[in-house]
Parts: C-alpha cells; sequence; structure tokens
C-alpha cells in the first residue's frame, strides 16, 4: 500500500499526542528522578483527605522523648488552613492567620506530662534517593523544634530541624542532621558527630515564608535554604529507602526544644515537593514501561527553581508538574491511586502501533475509495 504525505502525517501527529511530558521522570542538572510528590497546603481543606498523608496518634513517654515532658501527637494538632479562595495565592486563611497547614504546639505544662504537638508523614516509604522541598513558617514562640525532615530509623535519618528558643534579633540558626550509628552510640547527640551542622540563615525563618530543602544521593547529602546551599555531607549518608515528615513538637529539654511554649505555638507549611527514585519493584516497573527513550523531546522535565527573595515569597505561588495536563502521567499517590495529573498517553507499544496503523489504513482506503 501507497502511503501518501496525508497518511504519514495522520501517524506522526498521532505518536505525538499519545506521547505525555516527563513520562521518564524529573531533573535536577544531569540527576533524574522518576517518582513525585507534590501537596499544595494552600488549598487544601482537609487532610485526612489527602492520601499522599498520614497525621500521627501516638504518645511518647519521657524516657523515650529524651526530655522532662513526654509527647502526644494527635491529628488536632494538624490543622487544614486553606487560602479563601481556590484562586488566590496570597492572602489569610479561612480560620484567620497564615494560610496553610498548621501544625501546632499547645502552650502550657500539660497535666499528664505529655506535650500535645502535630505531625504527619508520607504514606510512601520508598522514597530512595531524592531532591525534597517544604515551603514554610516556622513559630516565633520560643520552646519548640519545627522539624522537615526524611527517615527510615534512628540511624538513618535526614533532618532540617528550626529551634525557636535561639532566635533573636542576632540569631537565626537552622540545625543540620544526619542521625547515624555514631549519633546513637552519642545517645542521639549527632552534635557529637561530624554531621551536625548549624547554619546561620540571611533571614528571620518565622518572619516569612521560605522554601528548605535537602537533596539526597548516594554519595552525600545538600541542604539548601531558598536555593542557597548551605552545607553537604558526605559522612553517614542513609542507605535505605524511606519516608518523609513534618513534625512539630517539645519535650522541654533545655539542650534541644526547650520549652514547653507558654502559649501556642505555629509552624505553617504551603507546600511540599519531592521528587525521587522509588525501591519499589512495581514502580519501577511502571516507569520501564512509560519511559521508551530518554531522548524524546520532554521525555524528562527540569525541577524549577525557587524565585523566593531573600525577604520570603510574597505571592506564595510554587510550580506543581500535577497542576499540568499531562507531566505526572503514571504517578501514584499512597501507593496504588493514580495522581489527578491529565494524559492524554496511550502505552506506545508495538501491538498500539500496530492497531493505530491498521485504523488509519481503513480510513485512508475507505477516503479514497480503494
Amino acid at each position: 500500500m501507497f502511503i501518501t504525505p496525508f497518511f504519514l502525517s495522520l501517524l506522526l501527529l498521532l505518536a505525538q499526542l499519545v506521547r505525555s511530558d516527563c513520562e521518564c521522570g524529573y531533573t535536577v542538572n544531569a540527576t533524574l528522578y522518576t517518582d513525585l510528590i507534590e501537596t499544595d497546603f494552600l488549598h487544601l481543606a482537609n487532610i485526612t483527605t489527602d492520601p499522599d498523608w498520614q497525621p500521627q496518634n501516638y504518645t511518647a513517654s519521657p524516657a523515650l522523648a529524651r526530655g522532662p515532658y513526654g509527647k502526644n501527637a494527635s491529628l488536632t494538632n494538624v490543622l487544614a488552613n486553606p487560602l479563601k479562595s481556590k484562586y488566590d495565592w496570597a492572602g489569610d486563611g479561612i480560620n484567620g492567620g497564615d494560610a496553610g497547614l498548621q501544625i501546632l504546639v499547645r502552650g502550657g505544662v500539660p497535666a499528664d506530662g505529655l506535650i500535645p504537638m502535630g505531625e504527619l508523614a508520607t504514606a510512601r516509604t520508598d522514597m530512595f534517593f531524592g531532591t525534597f522541598r517544604a515551603g514554610m513558617k516556622v513559630t516565633p514562640t520560643s520552646g519548640t523544634c519545627g522539624a522537615f525532615f526524611w527517615y527510615f530509623n534512628d540511624t538513618q535519618e535526614i533532618d532540617m530541624e528550626f529551634l525557636s528558643v535561639e532566635y533573636n534579633a542576632s540569631s537565626t540558626p537552622v540545625n543540620l542532621v544526619l542521625q547515624s550509628t555514631e549519633s546513637e552510640e552519642a545517645g542521639f547527640n549527632a552534635a557529637q558527630t561530624g554531621t551536625f551542622k548549624v547554619h546561620q540563615l540571611a533571614f528571620d525563618p518565622a518572619g516569612a515564608f521560605h522554601e528548605y530543602r535537602f537533596d539526597w544521593s548516594p554519595e552525600s547529602v545538600s541542604f539548601y535554604a531558598d536555593g542557597v546551599l548551605l552545607d553537604n555531607m558526605t559522612q553517614a549518608v542513609p542507605t535505605s529507602p524511606g519516608h518523609l515528615t513534618l513534625s512539630h513538637w517539645s519535650t522541654g529539654n533545655p539542650d534541644w526544644s526547650a520549652g514547653p511554649p507558654i502559649t501556642d505555638a505555629i509552624l505553617t507549611v504551603q507546600y511540599l515537593k519531592g521528587y525521587f527514585n522509588s525501591s519499589d519493584p512495581a514502580r519501577q516497573r511502571d516507569w520501564s514501561k512509560r519511559c521508551k527513550d530518554h531522548s524524546a523531546v520532554n521525555a524528562t522535565c527540569p525541577i524549577p527553581e525557587i524565585t523566593e527573595s531573600p525577604n520570603g515569597n510574597v505571592s506564595a505561588k510554587t510550580f506543581f508538574f500535577s497542576m499540568q495536563k499531562n507531566e505526572t502521567v503514571n504517578q501514584t499517590v499512597s501507593g496504588s491511586k493514580t495522581s489527578e495529573g491529565i494524559s492524554m498517553e496511550i502505552p506506545w507499544d508495538t501491538r498500539t502501533a500496530t492497531t493505530v496503523v491498521l485504523l488509519l489504513s481503513i480510513m485512508w482506503l475507505a477516503f479514497y475509495g480503494l
């Protein structure tokens, strides 16, 4: 059968339609990540409806919490405070104050010895190397620890922690920690190891929203604030898959969180984004099926850097692949549900190609009456 230019053009057009952007993954420089998690807390009305996240409910005794007081994590201290309009990207939340997910530590001395706090963790535990980012504003109320971290176990953990007792006109530090077997031997005092660093930030983390980030590779963990490199650690780099956690707590430990706070303290999160490789064999097979040609146009998508100023992101808006029409193909939330990204993708394998050619051939024959 003679293939006319018209027929060939239709075939090429259909081939372009069935391809999806980012089908091979997301990149930072030359590093490729196959999977993603993105949460827009500015417009999330109920954290319990988001299958990516699991608010934590647990208690820890003072001995386990390593402080004069223990912890009492509950859903009542993880509160959604979305913007008043889904079309807005700045302004107060529906409950007043900063919009976003509020993670609270309750003020006052607890009668039962357990300080009420908030914590949530990702449902997925297969995050194995990646770049992880959170837009946050920490509390100005003294006596808490705000934490954005990745966790496998107590000796494989990547932490960015904010101690509100340390903030004043001349001090605005972030504590960068890689927990390790060495820190366990030191009673989980990572300050006694080479994987604990304190960096003074160029801004007040309690005064505005800023993006905090860590990039984890087999060789190192690099920490950033508003896109500026703070430190690169090459010792005690984790070697197992794990999950992300956002936590706000106090144990009264004078050497760390201090507290408890006098009044309720609020850490607010605008967004969380993670781009990572999966340790799950099923997810790896899914990636192999959708990523047929690394060299194809838009087969990989660069992860945009933040555009925040040193005074914080006034608009609060950040880029989400999951808000685009065809940039999250075959991604999942909570291990099984397909993401909300819309796609025109048809698996472009031999069977599909043969079917398309046959259908177009029939159309061509019908058009020309042959």
